[in-house]
């Protein structure tokens, strides 16, 4: 129930864009009787059929050529927020992801795992060339989305968060769920962010929830998702940040706005992560 109603304000969403601006994207990814009013009222009946075609051709020239895996990703149902991180309703992660969308408000919630080990190194990931945002760039231990599953659209304590960051690691790092409790991660704060990709299709607006854990795991990439991995100490995360000034590596936008604002005072403050944690506001970079 919960779910469904989620869809359907995501699907308000779209059809108030499309009624300020008509988009052929907006329209493609909701097709029940409401978003059709939408539609009928910008296009009138005859126009709508060859708008939905055009919308179709749209859609497969856009995923054209690009990693069948991942695309089929593209479906996942992630959470659309305001500004405030209030859930608004729903969309697919196709439509959360193009710009399209993203600089006409499209808002959506997302996660980025730190996890350190023992000797307090960060594991990094080099995401994948097969990946659609970002690809080959080095990022933060896991990205991801809570999806609008049971579950992880719940909010008291982060806690559904956290069970999609449990899911995701999983997912690209192969380390199991029971190395990774719940109860371990410390959600530190939130941060608002925009960038576009490489591609100017694709493009990224999160809110964005930052979770520490400190684990020694097992770590056993699936390769669609990440080519490389490392774990590296603050000096070497400099050492990296300089290289992507300088074009001789990539690191990921939301890593990247992290590392250079907020990260060092996080990292002097691993064994006392309750004197560093702010959940009363949302810091935009």
């Amino acid at each position: 129930m919960i779910r469904k109603s989620l869809h359907r304000l995501g699907q308000h969403f779209l059809q108030v864009q499309s009624a300020i601006q008509p988009c052929p994207c907006h329209l493609r990814s909701f097709h029940t009787h409401d978003i059709g009013l939408a539609q009928s009222t910008v296009v009138g009946k005859t126009s709508r059929r060859h708008s939905e075609i055009l919308s179709r051709t749209m859609a497969s020239d856009i995923t054209s050529g690009l990693d069948d895996t991942q695309v089929k990703l593209l479906a996942e149902e992630c959470l659309l927020v305001d500004e405030k991180d209030v859930v608004i309703g729903s969309a697919s992660k196709k439509d959360c992801h193009l710009m399209t969308n993203i600089k006409n408000g499209m808002l959506h919630r997302a996660f980025s795992v730190f996890l350190f080990n023992s000797n307090n190194e960060l594991l990094l990931q080099q995401r994948a060339d097969a990946k659609i945002t970002f690809p080959g760039y080095w990022a933060n231990t896991c990205c991801s989305h809570p999806l609008n599953v049971p579950g992880e659209t719940e909010e008291e304590g982060a806690i559904g968060i956290k069970k999609a960051a449990q899911r995701k690691l999983k997912h690209e790092l192969g380390i199991e769920p029971e190395q990774v409790p719940l109860e371990d991660f410390h959600y530190i704060t939130r941060i608002h962010y925009q960038a576009p990709c490489d591609n100017p299709i694709w493009g990224e607006h999160e809110i964005d929830y930052v979770l520490f854990i400190k684990k020694d795991v097992t770590v056993d990439p699936q390769p669609n998702e990440v080519q490389n991995y490392v774990y590296y100490s603050p000096g070497q995360i400099k050492s990296l940040l300089k290289k992507a000034e300088v074009d001789e590596e990539k690191v990921s936008p939301w890593f990247s706005l992290i590392a250079e604002n907020l990260l060092d005072g996080w990292w002097k403050s691993l064994d006392d992560l309750e004197g560093i944690k702010r959940h009363d506001k949302i810091v935009k970079l």
